[in-house]
């Protein structure tokens, strides 16, 4: 267990039911920390819900505070921020899990189109962009000290075809995270990457639909997509949602502060290196 007790989170992209954002916002919140949660809106596809989770963190005798942004759009980045200022005060750990959808993109770049291309850089490079520096600023005027933690993917390590702009931004990810590191180390600000496996959240839904061959049901080929997870797994397993909340309480915690820089590969064995 990890004390965070005292320390206020933001963690973007929350609202899915299965989603990253929702286990590693309940997890910090188990380990005492006050949270306030994002997405781009309350209920999209039926499968979303904010106030639900700040529902389940309450109960679990925490504050949150939801609030609604696109972190792709500046002035919206700097209100969620400002109002997370106005009802905790600080800000110490960022968590940017917000992603964009998986559809159009997933295709081979022959066919993929610009505007596909642009909306998942928006969201999974420049969002994470601008929330830290919204952050970071925060963090330097009162004096440093935090943690930044930037959800990338094995696919920002390994190439995936099909995944083109994903993998190109995931990639970036890594990077802008070990050059964010070098300039607030100084400020004793930590900053990592988390890389994921696959996992069952509504994201494999989505991949599932657009990756599925002629005549292959969505459903069909999202088993065979985990079936394919656990078999690569050395663990024997796929990833699940907490294998990353438990990874991201271990880096808000004070028992990573010489970390900084890192991309941990979470995948049971996948990819090892």
């Amino acid at each position: 267990m990890y004390n965070l007790k005292g320390k206020v989170a933001l963690v973007t992209g929350a609202a899915g039911a299965a989603g990253l954002g929702r286990a590693i916002a309940l997890r910090l919140a188990k380990e005492g920390a006050d949270l306030v949660v994002n997405d781009l809106h309350e209920d999209e596809g039926g499968r979303s819900g904010l106030a639900q989770l700040v529902r389940d963190i309450e109960s679990q005798g925490g504050p949150a505070l939801a609030v609604y942004a696109d972190v792709s759009k500046a002035d919206q980045v700097e209100r969620m921020v400002e109002e997370a200022l106005e009802r905790f005060g600080r800000i110490d750990i960022l968590v940017n899990n917000a992603g964009a959808p998986a559809g159009a993109d997933r295709v081979p770049v022959v066919e993929l189109e610009e505007a596909a291309f642009d909306l998942v850089l928006a969201v999974n490079l420049k969002g994470t962009f601008l929330c830290c520096r919204a952050v970071a600023r925060h963090m330097l005027q009162r004096g440093g000290d935090g943690t930044i933690i930037n959800i990338s993917s094995t696919s920002g390590k390994h190439g995936v075809a099909r995944f083109a702009a994903y993998c190109a931004s995931k990639f970036a990810v890594r990077g802008f995270t070990q050059s964010l590191a070098r300039e607030l180390a100084p400020h004793q600000i930590t900053v990592y990457a988390i890389c994921p496996g696959l996992i069952a959240s509504e994201r494999i839904d989505d991949m599932a639909t657009v990756l599925a061959p002629p005549g292959v049901a969505a459903a069909d080929h999202r088993e065979h997509m985990i079936a394919a997870a656990i078999q690569n797994s050395a663990m024997g397993r796929m990833t699940e949602q907490h294998d990353i909340a438990n990874v991201a309480a271990f880096l808000a915690s004070d028992q990573s502060d010489f970390m900084t820089g890192a991309s941990l590969t979470v995948d049971g064995g996948i990819h090892m290196e």
